[in-house]
Parts: structure tokens; sequence; C-alpha cells
């Protein structure tokens, strides 16, 4: 009998834990899975460009020079075979009328299979444009157009003893050419600075922008012929007779300083993020240029990725609930983010959420297969990435469940809808406590990326669910046009499961705020449990204080004195992750593993004090750490506060 009560506590305890791990929230790896195409012993396969052809198989272009034909490229055994060889770091490829399109460092190649024996024969230059020599000079592309020709995109090279300052050496550095079949160049858009991440998205050109000077976060652009996408290297060639951009780079200088400043020894200092300085935002001097692009979507830097790739669209029919939005890739954090976009008043502007981490290597090429599936082409050589592996080719594939997400953010005149992929939790999601709003921007200046600034947090003073529990409307203070508004809602919970969504974080870019009805706070919810929980109850006496005093704790002043001065705890990683997230800590740092910066374990292996680990946010010294090819920038909106508590935590990882 005895037996028998304890094998039936067990049972009941084990059905306990079951049912408590059932209510687990899934993750990303439960809907998307990520499955390594094999790949036969021998290619390094550092994926520059990746193409779906006719017939289904895969065609790959690597940063060594080579092209692959995949046979069967979704099956478990792949047949692979190389159709060129002997090229100049292929970092795009198309298909046309037969024929297979590279884009070379310095020139546009049409591979031809003459005597139809599986290799090309012919290696034919369609469009030669110029090299300096600089290591920096990559040309991404081609992307073919809708009227048959091909969009090619150059990067720019970097100076000598300004090693930091891009410039356009040669004609068509930082510029994207549009090149037709039979050889005729003619410029397109120019004040690109490195645009890897070319596409076509319903037959529109567009290119995702990488962080660096002049470019305070990466994003995603639509690009239209004669315009100006902010970086000025290029405008020097703006005064040929085919520029299709009239900005000068003398106008340009003119109203935007390029910091070009010497120390007493006549060398020049690198620019850095100046604190508490009056400075410009892309926004304002679009007023200024009226040919200057905005970002239709910014992708926050250290969130969503550092060098944002090739951005595509979600087909019909694939990926469940997302069918229509766009994915775009990042080298840097080895992630791709979904963008959800809407037009406003005739401004193209969106939502971006993270979609899938995890990958083995830098995400630079993304491709549809025939089965709906997505291919990912992968590389890190010289450039680093959170996936540890040279290169890769990945696929991305559904398992056709619905997932708990974010499925879109609308704005709206009072703030914004969002759209839930299924039905949420009334009570969770009438309750104001369930959300939170902060607006911020970038800086537009010389310097390497830009820290957000002026950022504020948003009261959210109501929420209207719809009848299905699909829609919520939040009213939402102070919305800013051309801000990146962050929307987190860590509290709401979905009907059926009561799940957490995966993603609980939306970052949306409001180019234009909509005209129409806003709620009446007659129709919406105010309920905020948080601020019930922080309301005194009856019984709580609340003790008087003087004026510009603290009250003592109970005992004596020595103890009050003990408690303030006592060691604090370490916080565990869950605790610091939001910090090291906002922070962009986690863009070039893992915990245990080398990645463009250091592991936080190796750093904790300095015994750093928490005062030495403040100031070496603030002032980075690259020379601690020979080794590293991307130099820390300062950051100096990491406040004291939490510079201390990422210390605390770092300094833990060495017990």
């Amino acid at each position: 009998m005895r037996n028998t009560f304890k094998t039936l506590a067990i049972l009941a305890l084990s059905f306990s834990f079951s049912t408590v791990f059932a209510q687990e929230t899934p993750k990303e790896e439960d809907f998307f899975r990520i499955n390594k195409v094999r790949i036969p012993e021998g290619p390094i396969l550092e994926v520059g460009g990746l193409i779906t052809l006719p017939n289904g198989d895969l065609g790959v272009s690597t940063r060594r020079g080579e092209v692959y034909i995949v046979e069967n490229p979704t099956s478990q055994k792949p047949y692979w075979r190389r159709f060129a060889y002997g090229l100049h770091e292929i970092l795009g490829i198309a298909y046309k009328n037969g024929a297979l399109y590279v884009a070379q460092r310095g020139e546009l190649t049409k591979l031809i299979d003459k005597d139809q024996d599986g290799k090309a024969d012919v290696y034919e230059t369609v469009y030669a444009w110029p090299l300096s020599g600089h290591y920096h000079e990559y040309s991404f592309g081609p992307k073919l157009m809708p009227d048959g020709t091909f969009m090619v995109t150059g990067n720019v090279a970097f100076g000598d003893e300004e090693w930091w300052r891009a410039e356009s050496r040669v004609p068509m550095r930082g510029w994207a050419m549009n090149i037709t079949e039979d050889g005729k160049m003619m410029p397109y858009a120019a004040g690109f600075r490195s645009p890897a991440g070319i596409g076509t998205l319903d037959g529109q050109f567009y290119y995702t922008e990488n962080q660096g000077d002049w470019v305070g976060s990466g994003g995603l652009w639509k690009v239209n012929k004669g315009d100006f996408m902010g970086h000025p290297a290029s405008l020097r060639w703006t005064n040929l007779p085919n520029s299709p951009v009239k900005l000068q780079s003398d106008f340009f200088y003119s109203k935007m300083d390029e910091r070009r400043i010497k120390n007493e020894q006549g060398r020049y200092i690198k620019p850095e993020n100046r604190v508490n300085e009056t400075f410009k935002t892309l926004f304002e001097m679009k007023k200024v240029f009226p040919e200057l692009r905005l970002p239709l979507a910014w992708l926050p830097y250290g969130i969503l990725g550092i060098s944002s790739s090739e951005p595509v669209k979600i087909p019909a029919n694939t990926f469940g609930p997302f069918a229509g939005q766009i994915l775009v890739g990042d080298q840097g954090m080895s992630i791709i983010s979904r963008i959800f976009m809407e037009t406003v008043k005739g401004e193209e502007q969106g939502a971006a959420f993270l979609f899938r981490k995890g990958f083995r290597s830098g995400v630079l090429r993304l491709e549809w297969g025939t089965d709906g599936s997505l291919f990912v082409g992968e590389t890190n050589r010289g450039w680093g990435s959170a996936g540890d592996a040279n290169e890769g080719l990945e696929r991305l594939v559904y398992n056709n469940k619905t997932p708990f997400e974010m499925k879109a953010v609308r704005a709206m005149p009072d703030g914004f809808e969002v759209e839930f992929t299924m039905p949420v939790d009334r009570k969770s999601a009438e309750d104001l406590a369930s959300y939170n709003a902060e607006s911020f921007i970038y800086k537009y200046h010389p310097v390497y990326g830009s820290p957000p600034v002026n950022t504020e947090k948003l009261k959210i003073s109501g929420v209207k669910l719809s009848a299905d529990g699909l829609n919520a409307r939040i009213i939402v203070s102070n919305l800013r046009q051309y801000y990146i508004h962050t929307l987190t809602l860590d509290g709401v919970r979905s009907k059926d499961g009561f799940y957490s969504l995966i993603h609980p974080v939306a970052y949306y870019t409001l180019n234009q705020i909509p005209d129409g009805a806003k709620l009446s706070m007659s129709e919406v919810s105010t309920k905020n449990s948080e601020a019930v929980a922080a309301a005194p109850t009856k019984n709580t006496a609340i003790p008087k204080v003087a004026a510009g005093k603290m009250p003592e704790a109970k005992g004596t002043a020595t103890a009050a004195k003990a408690a303030i001065t006592a060691p604090a705890k370490a916080p565990t990683f869950k605790e610091v992750e939001g910090l090291l997230t906002k922070n962009t800590c986690l863009a070039c740092h893992n915990t245990t593993k080398k990645q463009i910066g250091p592991a936080f374990v190796e750093i904790a292996k300095r015994k750093y004090s928490q005062e030495k680990i403040f100031q070496l946010i603030h002032n980075p010294q690259p020379q601690n750490w020979p080794g590293y090819a991307t130099e820390m920038p300062p950051m100096p909106q990491v406040t004291k506060a939490e510079a201390y508590k990422i210390a605390l935590w770092i300094n833990s990882l060495n017990k």
C-alpha cells in the first residue's frame, strides 16, 4: 500500500512537471528549422551569391571565385558540379536566357556553357569599371531588373592616413550602376557606403546598408534613379555628364562638418561621438538635400544587425502568416530579421522584428527554393560574425505550424495597431502593464555609427482589443515623425497555451503619421496592474521624510550605511541581457566565444574593476586586444549604473 501511494505521488509529480513544460513558450527553432546543406569534400563555400534556376537547380557563387550548380539542392544528397572558376571574389549571381551573370571586383561577366557539357566555356566581359586596388572595393550583384538590365553596386575604399574615412577613389565607387546586356552603363544612384544587400522587391530596387561613417545604423532603403543614399564620398563624381544625381560635394560639405581635424603633430584625429553636442539627423538634412533618401525601416544596430545583407520577399503560401513580408539577413550577427511594410501618405515605412538567429556563419545571401524553403548563403572571412564557421550553406525550413508572434504593426493617428498571428488572452492584452514604448533616432555625422539619441519613454494611455483577439490598438503619446518607435509587449499572452510572444519587440520607423479618427478614451481599456500593485494599501505606513532627506532604515545609522556599501550580488545573464542588448554589447561580444570582440569570459580573466570597465566602455583601448580587426568605438551613452551592473556580471564569469 505504501509503495502504491509512492508510485501515485511520483506519477502526479511527473504529470505536474509535464503540464508546466507544456506551457513553456515555444522558440524559433520549434517552427523554423535550420538544415545544413550537404557539401562535398574540397570546396570552401564562402557564399557570395545564390540563384534558383528555372529547373530548380541552385547556382552558387563564392568569394573564392568559383561557381557551382547544385542539382536536387533540397534533397538529402544534392549533386555538386563546378561550373566556372578563376574569377575575382564573386559577390552575386543572376540568371538570364540560359546564361549566368556574376559581378567580379571590376566587371560584370557573362558565363556561357556553349557546348552543353555542364561547364562554362565562355567568360565574356559585359562591362568593366575602374579599381584603385584598395581591399574594400567589393562589388555586389548583379540583380536582374524587370526590363532585363542588371543592377550592380560598388563599395567605397578607405583613406591612407585617415584610414577610417571612406573614399571614392575611382568613378562608380559608392554608386549603383544600371548595365544593359550589351554593355551600356548608366549611373543610377549615389551615396552608398557598403551596399552588400541589394535586391529587387516587386520589381523595384532596394538595398540594405551597413553601419559606418555617415551611417548611424543599418536599414532598408528603396532606391530610385537619381537618389542620394547619404554617404558623401561618391559625390565627387556627380559632375560627370551622365550623372542623374546633381548634389555636389562642395555644397554638401558647406552644410555638414566632415570633422577633418589635426592634432598638435599635424596628424588627423579620428572623429568620435561627442556627448551633449548639437547634432543633425538624416530627416533634418533632407530638407537641405532633397535627393537624400530616408530608410523605410531602420534595423537598430546591435539588435537587428550590424552588417545588413540581402532582402527578399516571402512568397505567397510560404512561411505561414508572414507571406508578403520582407526578410533581411545580417552578416555580423548571423541572423535574419523580418520587416512588415506599409505605405502611409505615399511613403513606405514599417516595423522590424527579429526572425531567426543561430546560423553557423555570417548571413550574406538569401534565395527561395522551389519547395518553399529558404537557402542561406554564409561567409565571415575578414568580416567577423556571431556564427564562428568561416563559410556555410543552410536551409531554413518551415514546419507549417503557426508561431505566436506580432504579425504586423501599423501606424495609427494616435499610436499603433498590433496584429497577432493567433488570438491573445484578453486579460493580459487589455492590461497597459503588458506594453512599453519609447522612441529614438540616430545622428547623421562622419563618425562611425551613432548611439541612439533623443531617447524618450512614451506613455501608453489605452488599449482596444478586437472581438476576435487578433488586433490590439494602443494609444501612444508624443509620436515623433521619422523616429524609431520601440514597442515591447512582454506581458501579452496567447489565448491558447498562455504563451509569451516569441519575439516581443517591434521597431517601427514612423516616416509619416496617418490621418484619421483617434480612439475615444471611453472605448479603450485603461486597466494597469502595475499601477494597482504599486499603490499603497490601507495598512501600509508611509514614513514622513523631511525635505532632502532619506528615511533611516531600522536599526542604527551604521547599519544603514553598511547596507548601502555592501557588495552587490552579481546579476544573472537573464537580468543583464536587456542592458547588453540595448547598449549593443551582444552585437560584438559573446559570453564564451570570440566574435567580433573578445568573449566576456576572456574579459573577466583580466579582473578589471567596475570603474575600469566603465572607463573602457567610454574610452576603449584597442591595443589591449591585439588580433581583432574591428576596433571598439566609444560608447558614451552607457551610464555608470549600467556599466557597473554589466561589469559585475562580467566579473562573475571568472569564478
